[in-house]
This record gives structure tokens, sequence and C-alpha cells, in this order.
């Protein structure tokens, strides 16, 4: 073990570490492994063992805080661009055959689409201009 270098260990724990972030997806191993590295940038200009081990766990500590919260809003936002069916609602349509709480047709975006009311009770005849509250399966919901 004295034959090798430090600054080695650290590159292989990088490395260690980078295997589980590949098979499992969680960023933290990445993190991890980039504090693994900051320790072997350490061990390769001469700090001591303790010292190695500190910037191992600030950086690692460091990243997981800084960009671990970054991470999870950019996951749970949606989109700025709206595709398929999500760019269809709050669109404008046109009533093709009498649409009520049980079905008919429209034009929307240019193609001949099934629909049903939102409201049951409420029924709206061919060339109304309706909105597009929902997409439900191949079903438009208007109002």
């Amino acid at each position: 073990m004295n034959d090798i270098d430090a600054w080695v260990w650290w590159l292989v724990a990088a490395a260690a570490l980078g295997i589980p972030l590949v098979v499992t997806a969680m960023p933290e191993f990445g993190m991890f492994a980039v504090g693994a590295v900051a320790a072997a940038l350490a061990s390769g200009f001469g700090a001591d063992l303790v010292v190695q081990v500190l910037v191992f766990a600030v950086v690692s500590v460091a990243l997981i805080a800084v960009v671990r919260p970054v991470a999870a809003r950019h996951r749970s936002q949606q989109p700025q661009l709206a595709t398929g069916v999500d760019a269809l609602k709050g669109r404008q349509a046109v009533v093709v055959e009498r649409v009520d709480g049980s079905g008919g047709r429209i034009k929307l975006a240019g193609e001949i689409w099934s629909a049903r009311a939102l409201d049951t009770g409420r029924a709206f005849e061919a060339g109304e201009e309706v909105d597009v509250v929902d997409i439900e399966g191949a079903t438009a919901i208007i109002m």
C-alpha cells in the first residue's frame, strides 16, 4: 500500500463512486466522486491524510447542499414549451357536430377531435367557438 500514492486511491474511490451513480442514477454518488477527485488533487499537492479527508468531506457536503436543491427545483418545474396534448389545452376550437355531455366533434388545431362538454347540462351547436379545458385520451373536454 505504501508503493501507491494516496492520490491514486482517491481516484480509485472516485471511479468506484461513479459506478453506483450510473447504475442507480442517484446524483449524490457523483457529488461524492467529485469530492474524491478534489481529495486526490489535495494529495497530489502534498496535503496530509487529515487534510485530504477534510477536502473530500467539505467538497462533497458543499455539492450536496448547493447542487441537490437546484436539481430538485429543476426536476419539479413544468417545461417552458408545452408539447403534445398539453399544447392543446387552453386553445380555441370550432364545433363541427353538436357537443354535449355525452359527446360530439370539434375541429382543433386543424384536426377533427371527439369532444364532450365539461358541463354535462350544456350543449354547443355546430359553428360555435369553444375553449379546450382538458384532453382525456382522445377526447377534448370543452367549455
